[in-house]
């Protein structure tokens, strides 16, 4: 036995960071062949952005990455654990602006920095698979993936009203607008017309529905269902309105062409071409009026539905195509531009923004759709209740469904309709006004338009000199970088100018899981033969936040490689762990409330195994943790008891083992395993420290030290501590006087026959009341258990001289006895 001295959490960091490296415990075996016969399995945490060192929420995320790599490998499986940095980005060109330094000093600083907080840490990553997005070696397969998908007429430009953050200087797509507000900076975002860079996603929505199927399961509920309203399938017909004095019609869709006779007047957004094109000369000058007052308004805001409806009347009709009625056409702002056609037929008495609009300018309301309900003329309520068709000439009395097809059918047969389905998701705007990012590898001719970059010529590198972060003018940073844009055409060779813009840093994100298994591969974005071992990755771990982003635009760019020959399969992610934030008093952390918790500082006071177990032992991973409410205090005391009892066990133990004992650890053991296995983690952990409780109180008894199952079960403590504190389980492992390292010996199985009871305690109720209670055999028979419980003495007496009507015996836990009357 070692004698008691005092557990350092700080001391052992060192000294077991230099066994691990020496041992190479975290490597994965064979990372592009070899090592078949091993079960493998791909752990992957989403990526680290470098804005400073690791805070709480690399914490908590790593944490439970880390966690579930460790126990996978103790199961046996060859893990490979990787990580890599989200290095390009808004935040660092920001940042660099702000202090006058190069993006590039500013992010590889952090990167380093974040790299030994990771390992003092603990965290066991595969090292080798160490890139950076911002490397000129990854940005490189960045822009040959850009180039396949133009090829493939998945990337194309063109003019959109776009976010653009005054602040920042540069577009944002919709997921980066909180709440009418850039994400990063809080600046009130506005809309702006400019000639920008997509990929072409919404092909493949319906994909994206139909192979969710694949995740039901798997990956939370919530993010799906959140996927699934993000993409919006809709359901219903497309519908041309003839506009006078205009050869071609408008098309609409509408998910209700039930309730075409109720469409009484017609709207356009009043921010799209079409407006401006159909608005008269007479009404010119209130339409640009109105369109000026539109124009400083946020997108959430005009979709409010609290909003007052506005609008102005641009002077032209349009037809009806089921009844020929004129419908005159109005330009409001309640329509969005980049939705659909931006127009939409209004149906005032059936949809409530209709009514809205319809009761402000006092036009006509047509109930369409008898539901029961009262007039919406009169209550201002739309009606959305089942029903029949009235006032819709022939198609009177059909129900909802029976008119939408019947009405469809004859839209159909006169060539102005046809059945439909539509989906809310846009195609992805990926363009960027900032230096920071990867830039797009298209040249601008004049003779030849749009020209590739040859694979031979990436990566087009960003410029080191010569440009402006933020330069005069409206300019991007590199359009000021005057030689590094000009440059001859590729395919005439006349002079021409590269594109200025960069690439969304979602771009980066969608496919660098793919790399991880061969960083230095040459010949491709990624090794086939390394996609072949490892992928699809098999536990992808990180925050819902992400639901609408990065997650679909990883979904959507595995298929489209598949669809490219480039995969296998179409699904990147099989399995999804999403971790809560880490916050403060109910609040996020931020700088500006002052409720920031430095990462470090926690280290330093409390080691980085309690405050690996106090996060995860905080809550189930998708939960918040707030930090008021937790202290790493009572991590530390718990480490120092299992470190303790560690020392305390003799190397060599004889004797018989307490039965008792042994049936506690192996139970306790198998509740341990199954938490492990249904990512309950803070539920795992729980199991140890009542394991550790267990223990202490053998240790302490009789035959104390000495009993083999003491051991037995100290020796499976520490096994399964190592997921969580890994150096305090590599110093007790080596306490109890084994080799190091823990990390690579085997997850501990339970015993089936300790788990199974001798006994149970068997209720016994007398009309629903409990009577008593009996130790029975576990495996009792029911006729057996009938008998027991009627021969007892509480339930004779409890029956008295009457006799018994029924019994029911659920064997062994339940007897219930109902007596005669």
């Amino acid at each position: 036995m070692i004698n008691d001295e005092a557990y350092d959490p700080h001391a052992i960091i060192d000294k077991w960071m230099k066994v691990w490296d020496e041992l190479r415990v975290s490597e994965a075996h064979g990372l592009t062949g070899g090592h078949e016969d091993e079960p493998r399995s791909y752990v992957v945490s989403m990526f680290p952005y470098p804005s400073g060192d690791l805070h709480m929420g690399h914490a908590e995320v790593y944490s439970i990455s880390d966690a579930i790599a460790r126990y996978i490998r103790m199961q046996g499986g060859n893990v490979l654990n990787a990580i890599g940095w989200d290095s390009f980005g808004l935040p660092a060109e920001n940042a660099a602006l702000k202090r006058n330094l190069d993006p590039r000093d500013w992010t590889y600083a952090n990167i380093e920095t974040q790299a030994e907080s990771f390992r003092r840490l603990g965290v066991s990553f595969d090292w080798r698979t160490r890139f950076h997005t911002s490397d000129p070696e990854y940005y490189r397969w960045n822009q040959w993936l850009f180039l396949r998908l133009f090829e493939a007429g998945l990337a194309y430009r063109k003019e959109a009203a776009v976010n653009w953050c005054p602040n920042d200087q540069t577009v944002l797509a919709n997921e980066q607008v909180i709440g009418g507000h850039c994400e990063r900076c809080g600046t009130a975002v506005v809309q702006r017309p400019l000639t920008q860079w997509f990929f072409k996603v919404v092909g493949h929505a319906q994909r994206m529905l139909d192979d969710m199927a694949q995740l039901e399961g798997k990956w939370p509920n919530e993010v799906l269902a959140i996927q699934r309203n993000w993409i919006g399938r809709s359901s219903g017909a497309h519908i041309d309105f003839k506009i006078a004095d205009r050869d071609e019609p408008v098309r609409v869709f509408t998910t209700r062409p039930d309730t075409l006779f109720g469409a009484v007047f017609f709207v356009v957004a009043v921010d799209s071409p079409l407006a401006d094109e159909l608005c008269t000369a007479d009404q010119r000058e209130a339409f640009d009026a109105y369109r000026q007052q539109v124009a400083m308004a946020t997108e959430i805001e005009r979709l409010a539905t609290d909003r007052p409806k506005t609008g102005v009347f641009i002077g032209r009709y349009a037809s009806n195509p089921i009844n020929g009625e004129p419908l005159p056409v109005y330009a409001a702002d309640y329509v969005l531009a980049h939705y659909g056609t931006g127009a939409i037929m209004a149906v005032p008495a059936h949809d409530q923004r209709d009514l809205d609009f319809a009761r402000a300018f006092d036009l006509p309301i047509r109930v369409v759709i008898d539901s029961g309900q009262p007039d919406p003329a009169a209550t201002g309520e739309a009606t959305d209740g089942d029903g029949r068709l009235v006032n819709s000439g022939d198609f009177n009395g059909l129900t909802i469904s029976e008119g939408s097809e019947a009405i469809t059918t004859r839209l159909e047969s006169n060539g102005v309709g046809a059945a439909a389905v539509t989906y809310r998701w846009r195609d992805w705007l990926i363009s960027r006004q900032r230096y920071w990012g990867t830039p797009i590898p298209i040249v601008h001719c004049q003779s030849c338009g749009l020209v590739p970059v040859p694979d031979d010529q990436l990566p087009v590198e960003l410029p080191k000199s010569g440009y402006q972060l933020r330069p005069e003018g409206g300019k991007s940073p590199l359009e000021s970088a005057e030689e590094w844009v000009s440059v001859a055409c590729p395919r005439c060779g006349e002079p021409a100018r590269r594109d200025t813009d960069t690439m969304d840093t979602f771009v980066d994100s969608s496919w660098y899981f793919l790399r991880y298994p061969n960083p230095n591969f040459t010949d491709g974005p990624f090794d086939p033969a390394g996609v072949q071992r490892w992928l699809p990755v098999d536990e992808y771990i990180g925050g819902r936040e992400h639901s609408t982003g990065h997650l679909m635009y990883a979904r959507w760019l595995t298929k489209a490689l598949h669809d490219l020959g480039m995969l296998s399969f179409t699904e990147p992610f099989t399995k999804l762990t999403n971790q809560g934030q880490v916050i403060m008093n109910g609040k996020a952390m931020s700088k500006t409330l002052g409720n920031l918790v430095n990462l470090q500082e926690q280290i330093s006071l409390f080691g980085p195994d309690a405050v690996r177990v106090t996060m995860v032992f905080a809550g189930p991973p998708e939960d918040d943790i707030d930090w008021a409410d937790v202290s790493p205090t009572g991590a530390v005391k718990w480490l120092g008891r299992v470190w303790r009892l560690s020392g305390e066990l003799p190397t060599q133990v004889e004797g018989t083992a307490d039965v008792a004992l042994r049936r506690n650890v192996h139970r306790l053991l198998a509740d341990t395993t199954a938490a492990m296995e249904a990512r309950r983690l803070n539920v795992a952990i729980a199991r140890l420290m009542e394991l550790t409780n267990v223990l202490r109180r053998a240790v302490d008894g009789q035959p104390g030290a000495a009993n083999p199952a003491a051991r037995e079960g100290a020796e499976a403590l520490v096994q399964m501590l190592s997921c969580f504190a890994p150096f305090t389980a590599e110093e007790a492992w080596q306490r109890l006087g084994h080799e190091p390292s823990v990390c690579v010996a085997a997850w501990p199985k339970a015993d089936p026959q300790l788990l199974v009871e001798d006994t149970a305690t068997c209720i016994v109720q007398i009309n629903g009341k409990v009577r008593d209670r009996l130790e029975v055999p576990a495996d009792v028979s029911e006729d057996a258990l009938r008998e027991l419980v009627l021969n007892a003495d509480k339930v004779r007496a409890a029956l008295g001289e009457g006799g018994v009507d029924r019994v029911i015996v659920r064997a062994p836990k339940l007897v219930n006895i109902v007596p005669a009357r």
